[in-house]
């Protein structure tokens, strides 16, 4: 099969986005970042609910919720105080879901020279999160109470669209579950609605190519490993 040049350039749109931990702090015109969250509002969601909604956060304000969230970061009892509002990840780890998490962690350490007993140094590399990983534009994205699991799967999509269209752009992101235990800082700092839950943030930028950090590409399952096709006899 021959592929058209609209396939090869929205495969590498999708093949090329991976999770940049270090960004350059070149500015993101604010024009782009309209038109990648418009591009991505044409998500499918179920009876066109658009369940989504950003706080897109630069400047002052994005250092703002960074030193507010740092700060009880830095403090054990306080760390230990904030908790997700929702299960990103299982209660219990089974394989192979618990080997890939290892692997990606110990790979991204081991580019940086982060030892298992460094566990301070671990802390302070997770900290990065919460500073966007110097990215000059940091989303907050939210969903209403009130909607169902089916809307979260539609901002997964929704989620997917942004990355896309930024490195459509020659942008680079980082999506981050980080920060969900800080709901109450974020809410409390961003006025965010109390009818509001915090979903995820996510990093924007231009990805500094001098940073170890961003050399990690993650590995991907074959489609045999991850797809059964059944035929017409069933089987």
């Amino acid at each position: 099969m021959i592929e058209t040049p609209e396939q090869k350039i929205v495969d590498a749109a999708i093949s090329s986005r991976r999770s940049i931990r270090a960004f350059l702090p070149q500015p993101v015109a604010r024009e782009d970042i309209e038109a990648i969250l418009q591009v991505a509002s044409r998500a499918p969601s179920g009876t066109n609910t658009q369940p989504w909604k950003v706080y897109v956060l630069t400047g002052a304000a994005k250092e703002k919720l960074s030193h507010a969230i740092l700060e009880a970061y830095a403090d054990p009892e306080q760390f230990r105080a904030h908790t997700e509002e929702y299960d990103y990840y299982p209660r219990e780890w089974i394989s192979p879901y618990i080997e890939r998490r290892r692997k990606v962690g110990w790979d991204l350490y081991g580019l940086l020279g982060l030892k298992r007993e460094d566990k301070a140094g671990m802390h302070a590399q997770h900290g990065r999160n919460y500073r966007f990983f110097d990215a000059p534009v940091g989303f907050i994205f939210t969903i209403d109470r009130i909607m169902a699991k089916g809307s979260w799967l539609d901002y997964g999509m929704f989620l997917q669209n942004v990355m896309v269209a930024a490195r459509g752009r020659g942008l680079d992101t980082c999506p981050q579950a980080a920060f969900t235990p800080f709901h109450k800082i974020i809410s409390e700092v961003l006025h965010i609605p109390t009818n509001e839950q915090v979903v995820c943030g996510m990093a924007l930028g231009y990805a500094d190519p001098d940073k170890v950090e961003n050399t990690l590409v993650t590995e991907r399952e074959p489609v045999t490993g991850i797809a059964k096709f059944v035929d017409e006899t069933g089987v």
